[in-house]
């Protein structure tokens, strides 16, 4: 498994580089991700539920926030179309 250590980072930093390692992962594909910033351990769990990724949440005691994220399918505008491959 994975382990995406977004803590460095103040919004809107983690949710970018979260959306780049959003581009190269695949269905299915499950990564922990940390998250300290207050305005990110409320933002990303949210995108990622509404995004249809399968999130459960768990408060540290160090008042970060770790997530399970299992990937969900691509969503359509992520998803090569005929118009895009030029067919």
């Amino acid at each position: 498994m994975e382990y995406l250590d977004l803590t460095p980072w103040r919004c809107p930093e983690p949710l970018i580089r979260l959306k780049l390692w959003l581009r190269e992962a695949q269905p299915g594909q499950v990564v922990t991700i940390r998250l300290a910033d207050p305005g990110s351990r409320q933002d990303i769990p949210a995108y990622l539920q509404r995004l249809g990724h399968q999130v459960t949440q768990q408060q540290a005691p160090d008042q970060t926030l770790s997530l399970l994220l299992v990937v969900g399918a691509r969503p359509l505008s992520q998803t090569p179309s005929c118009k895009d491959a030029r067919c």
